[in-house]
Order: structure tokens, then C-alpha cells, then sequence
């Protein structure tokens, strides 16, 4: 083969992936001026609402007055602290959810009486409240940081569980019996076929779970907690402290647009590419 051949081959995969690197950066551009776009016009809407003075200042700030209260209590260190302890109680529970509901989930799939059973009755827990667990949990663990790891729990084992059961069962048969005559075991069909072959609908349910685990956390921790941004919700209405409360409620909706953004969001895409899933 000459070279001016494979020079030509190789001019023309350069001008295709400087052309796709070129797509990618001109869809990331818009994609990231609408999201900007979307939202200076929802502050300029906020700041017209309140001019308008259709609620009293004391029931509806302005932008300005909830990022004065964001910036006291970032500067004081509240903001971070109780950031941190609402995102370690969140981290105890779902990890305790996600084994509970991996092992709930993949005994479903794999055994028809655990369905028929137990997988019953998680279908019928994931239409009761999270918060519903609270007073309960309250019995049995008194008013402590254990009582909110429960409830952070059961808010997200049906989701995690009903996942992987979809996932197993989305498994092709075909794939279980090769398995089988190549000699694996059950240990072993489950890692190697079962495990891999369930992660399309597995990360869906853990995205699931995790923002119902998430939404338990915050109404656990604003009827009771010493620490947390639940706790500081609760403040912000007891000592009618508008800014705070709309500051804290915005800082929510952060961290869990932040975990969407930075976890789960590659990994469905991960998913999406390996699977071939991916849209073209």
C-alpha cells in the first residue's frame, strides 16, 4: 500500500473527528446558553413578582435577599456542616438500601416464590409515603439519627429492589443456558451473566431510589434533627425566615441536580454506549 495512500486514509479520519469534536462542541455551546438563558429568565420573573408585591416581602423575597442569607450562612459554616451531615446520613442509608434491594431484587428475578412473595409486597411498599415509616420508626429507635437512617431505607429499597428484578428478568434465557452448559454455577451465572446484563435497568432504579431516599431524608429531618439541611428548613419556618428557608430549598434542588449531573448521568450514558443503546 503506498503511502500517499494511508497519508489520504489518515487526512480523512482527522477531518471526521475534528468534524465530530467540532458537533460536539457547538451542541454542548447551545445546550448550556438555553440552560442559562432558561434560568436568568427565572430570576427576572422572581424579581418582577416581588416588585409587583402580589405577597408581603416577609412571605416571598427577592433574589437578592435569598442570596444574602445563602452567603451569611455559607460564610458562618452552617450551610456546609449541615450539608455534611444530611449527605453522610444519606450515604448510610441508601448504602443499606442498595444491598437490601439488590438481594430482594435479584432473588425475585431468579426465584418465581420470592416474586410471588416478598416481591409482592415490596410492589405494595413503594406506593406508601417515605415519611409514613417516621412514627414507627420513632417506636422502635426513639427520636435518634437511627430513626432517619430507617426511613432513609425504606424510601429506597422498593425502587432499588423492582429494578434489578426488571433487570434480571430482562436477561436473555439464552444467555442463562450458555451459561449452563459451559458448566457455571449459580454463583457465577449471576456475576458474570445476571449482574452484567441487569445494569441497563438497575441504574434507572438507582437513580429512582436515590432521589426517593433523598426526599425521605428531607422530610425525616425536618420533624426531627439536631443537624441538617432539613433542620435548617424547620428553623427558617419557625422563625419565619423566608430568605433561609427559599436558600435552603434552592441548595436541595442542587445537590440532587448535582448528583444527577455528576453520577448518574455518566453512568446512564456509560450504560447507553456499552449496551448500544445510545442514540445515533
Amino acid at each position: 500500500m503506498s503511502s500517499s495512500v494511508l497519508a489520504g486514509r489518515s487526512t480523512s479520519a482527522s477531518r471526521a473527528a475534528s468534524s465530530r469534536i467540532a458537533t460536539f462542541a457547538t451542541t454542548n455551546f447551545w445546550r448550556l446558553a438555553r440552560q442559562v438563558a432558561f434560568y436568568v429568565a427565572l430570576l427576572v420573573v422572581w424579581q418582577l413578582l416581588y416588585e409587583l408585591k402580589i405577597w408581603k416581602p416577609s412571605l416571598f423575597p427577592s433574589p437578592g435577599d435569598v442570596w444574602r442569607s445563602l452567603r451569611s450562612n455559607a460564610e458562618s459554616g452552617v450551610l456546609w456542616s449541615s450539608t455534611a451531615a444530611s449527605l453522610g446520613r444519606l450515604a448510610a442509608g441508601f448504602s443499606v438500601a442498595l444491598v437490601v434491594g439488590m438481594v430482594v431484587g435479584i432473588a425475585s428475578g431468579t426465584m418465581r416464590w420470592i416474586d410471588e412473595t416478598v416481591g409482592s409486597l415490596v410492589l405494595g411498599l413503594q406506593s406508601l409515603p417515605s415519611i409514613a415509616w417516621l412514627p414507627l420508626a420513632a417506636l422502635w429507635f426513639g427520636l435518634t439519627p437511627a430513626a432517619i437512617t430507617f426511613v432513609v431505607v425504606m424510601g429506597g429499597v422498593p425502587a432499588i429492589a423492582i429494578a434489578a428484578r426488571d433487570g434480571v428478568r430482562n436477561v436473555p434465557q439464552l444467555e442463562h443456558r450458555a451459561a449452563q452448559v459451559f458448566g457455571a454455577s449459580r454463583w457465577q451465572a449471576i456475576r458474570y451473566v445476571t449482574l452484567p446484563g441487569m445494569l441497563p435497568s438497575l441504574i434507572r432504579g438507582l437513580k429512582l431510589g436515590w432521589a426517593f431516599s433523598w426526599r425521605a431524608l428531607m422530610s425525616a429531618e425536618l420533624i426531627y434533627s439536631t443537624a441538617g439541611l432539613g433542620h435548617l428548613l424547620r428553623a427558617g419556618r419557625d422563625q419565619n425566615d423566608m430568605p433561609l428557608l427559599f436558600a435552603i430549598m434552592l441548595v436541595v434542588v442542587a445537590v440532587g441536580l448535582a448528583f444527577d449531573r455528576l453520577l448518574f448521568g455518566p453512568a446512564e450514558a456509560w450504560v447507553r454506549h456499552r449496551w448500544g443503546l445510545a442514540q445515533g
